[in-house]
């Protein structure tokens, strides 16, 4: 009796460490969820609490945005840990690319940090027969400044000295206007080397879009996926960036908060003008999240946030990510499993989940909204 129970306290050892290992990797990711590199483990229960699998079956292709792989990975290890039979694959692009394979009719969803442009809507209308394409908010969080200049642990930067940044207007580290921003801090001679994403991105999109709103004399570009400015290094995916920036001394970049985590990347604190400067994190995105307006009609739910708030706490660099899906005409095959995923993401249960690992949770007012439309799929 006395030796089973060590072996099971051994076993008990071993699988509690080869969890703690996995959600290490988790954050690491890569692009393939099916493959060791994602998110691996055993969901915990809390994280499968919401999921009915109904009439889920097959396979379910996705694609899109790599601002919400790490949060997909684990979403999708929990609902296929409760769904047997079913499996989702979501690979980690852009959201350009994720865009054009739903567009395509290669998905079932897409992931895009930025809501469809009216041209790419009118282009869904060829795959989702009798609807359109439509924005679902399913997951918030913080584009984190990461920077990696040797000495250097804290750093406040603000718009306008960020746009010159990245539009290669400032060129050392010690440059005056980020000297004004860090008194006391010690900044070296060394050349600023700026990375941006190289295809195109909604997280590009939104880091353009608060720096028009909140810096438009220095930042005079429009908002786009593509990168915009002159200067600066190209890497791709939020994972490239973040690598770029963790190898390079010198180096500043963009990226989810939680390629900044898993990689120990040091990030800027954001001067908006409230009484102090503001760190990067989820609660912080929440606080700027919880601000957003709903700017779609009918069953779109894309949203207008704030990039100019100076809402104590409130972290201005934000993006929401949304799943893009047809309102009707949904292909039979995957319909019942795209209903049951999504109900799962956004249920209380996979809300949480983002809370736990650096996202920001869609506020509650809106993610009711989100439930009940992804009810009415057809």
């Amino acid at each position: 009796m006395k030796l089973q129970r060590k072996n099971r306290l051994r076993a008990s050892a071993l699988g509690a460490l080869v969890v703690s290992g996995a959600l290490v990797l988790t954050a690491c990711g890569s692009d393939d969820n099916t493959k060791d590199g994602g998110a691996s483990g055993k969901p915990s229960a809390a994280a499968q609490g919401d999921i009915k699998c109904d009439d889920a079956k097959g396979k379910l292709l996705a694609s899109g945005s790599s601002a919400q792989k790490n949060a997909v990975d684990l979403w999708v290890k929990a609902y296929m840990a409760a769904c047997s039979g079913v499996e989702v694959n979501y690979k980690s692009s852009s959201s350009g690319e994720g865009i054009v394979a739903f567009n395509q009719g290669t998905v079932g969803f897409a992931g895009s940090d930025s809501a469809l442009k009216p041209e790419a809507v009118e282009e869904s209308k060829k795959i989702c027969t009798g609807g359109q394409g439509i924005n679902l908010p399913m997951v918030g969080g913080p584009i984190a400044i990461g920077f990696n200049v040797a000495g250097v642990d804290k750093l406040t930067l603000d718009a306008p000295t960020l746009a010159n940044i990245f539009n290669d207007k400032i060129k050392k580290w010690d440059d005056e206007a980020i000297k004004k921003l860090n008194p006391g801090v010690t900044l070296p001679s060394t050349a600023i080397q700026a990375f941006h994403r190289s295809e195109d991105s909604g997280t590009t999109e939104n880091l353009g879009k608060y720096l028009k709103a909140a810096a438009p004399e220095a930042w005079t570009y429009e908002a786009a996926k593509k990168w915009p400015a002159p200067g600066g290094q190209a890497a791709s995916g939020s994972a490239g960036v973040a690598s770029q920036v963790k190898a390079v001394d010198g180096a500043i970049g963009y990226f989810e908060l939680s390629y900044a985590s898993a990689q120990s990347i040091k990030t800027v604190d954001v001067n908006t003008g409230s009484a102090a400067p503001v760190k990067a994190s989820a609660d912080s995105a929440s606080k700027a999240i919880a601000a957003a307006k709903i700017a779609g009609t009918g069953s779109d739910l894309a949203l207008k946030l704030d990039y100019t708030t100076k809402a104590e706490g409130a972290y201005p660099i934000v993006l929401v990510t949304y799943e893009v899906v047809c309102d009707k005409g949904n292909k039979p095959e995957t319909l019942a499993t795209v209903k049951s995923f999504l109900n799962y993401t956004a249920s209380d249960a996979g809300q949480k989940v983002l809370s736990e690992n650096g996202y920001a949770p869609i506020p509650a007012e809106i993610n009711t909204k989100v439930r009940e439309v992804i009810k009415s799929l057809s």
